[in-house]
């Protein structure tokens, strides 16, 4: 599946059912930049995910309500509610393919 653009308008009905990993990023963030290509890869090699991606600076709004602190952020959300995050300055796809995995297991079967 292809990563989707989120807005501030569309967000909340993206993340509203299924499986949704959210990509917080920005173009000055030189990390989101870096991981940006592997959040694709993750979207091929994770069909039960909607992968999406929603522009910080276009949406600090959004931004603010969803406590993102840092970038890059990684929202996992199952069914509507945020059940798993990560936000580290110096994330790299290692350590993302590590915590959706951890994140993955502790999830109900059926979700997953």
């Amino acid at each position: 599946m292809a990563v989707m653009e989120a807005t501030k308008e569309t967000f909340h009905d993206l993340v509203g059912s299924g499986l949704v990993l959210v990509d917080v990023w920005a173009d000055s963030c030189r990390p989101c930049m870096a991981l940006a290509p592997h959040m694709a890869s993750i979207a091929s090699a994770h069909p039960e995910l909607t992968v999406v991606k929603l522009d910080a600076s276009k949406a600090r709004r959004l931004c603010m309500s969803l406590r993102v602190q840092g970038l890059p952020t990684i929202l996992l959300y199952s069914g509507g509610q945020e059940v798993a995050r990560i936000t580290n300055p110096s994330l790299d796809a290692d350590r993302v393919d590590a915590w959706l995995a951890s994140a993955l297991e502790t999830l109900p079967t059926k979700e997953v």
